[in-house]
């Protein structure tokens, strides 16, 4: 049985793949779906319901004594994980989500996970083209959480209230 809150973004590690890559300059915090670029450096995933290839997820600096809740600093090197299916991570879930255990999970485009919800295409009109993602499910809600009230603007919004374990798939 797991606690019901944790200190640390990777929860069950199997194969622990870890790296330290350059952020952009935008902050980071420990726990948010990442992507690279082809200049090498990370940021939060930028595409809501988007392809994710290589799930990746800042770890917390603990190298430099800091906790989940602390921040990385603009364009700094941060510690980066590559869960693999099976994998556990604290990770954030979005604000105005809300989502019961067994939920897929996908990006919601700044680097949080918000609840799945499959696209519907109409066929037979030509006169748009839509983009069909084949790959946005990140991992699997192992709790429930409902932020559907919450706004953000709380004081306590990383404290562990945006926190939800997950399993990636």
């Amino acid at each position: 049985m797991l606690p019901a809150t944790y200190n640390t973004v990777k929860v069950r590690s199997r194969l622990n793949i870890q790296d330290e890559i350059q952020a952009t300059a935008v902050a980071i915090t420990p726990g948010m779906l990442l992507m690279q670029y082809t200049d090498g450096k990370v940021k939060a995933h930028d595409v809501p319901a988007g392809n994710v290839l290589t799930k990746m997820f800042a770890l917390e600096d603990e190298l430099q004594g800091k906790e989940i809740s602390d921040n990385y600093a603009v364009s700094v090197m941060i510690q980066v994980w590559i869960p693999t299916p099976g994998d556990m991570v604290y990770a954030l879930l979005a604000d105005g989500e809300s989502v019961a255990k067994g939920d897929p999970l996908e990006s919601n485009g700044s680097g949080y996970l918000q609840k799945h919800t499959a696209d519907a295409y109409k066929f037979g009109d030509s006169s748009h083209t839509d983009t069909i993602y084949t790959n946005p499910i990140v991992a699997e809600s192992m709790e429930t959480l409902d932020l559907s009230s919450s706004s953000g603007l709380e004081s306590s919004a990383l404290q562990g209230s945006q926190r939800i374990l997950v399993r990636i798939v």
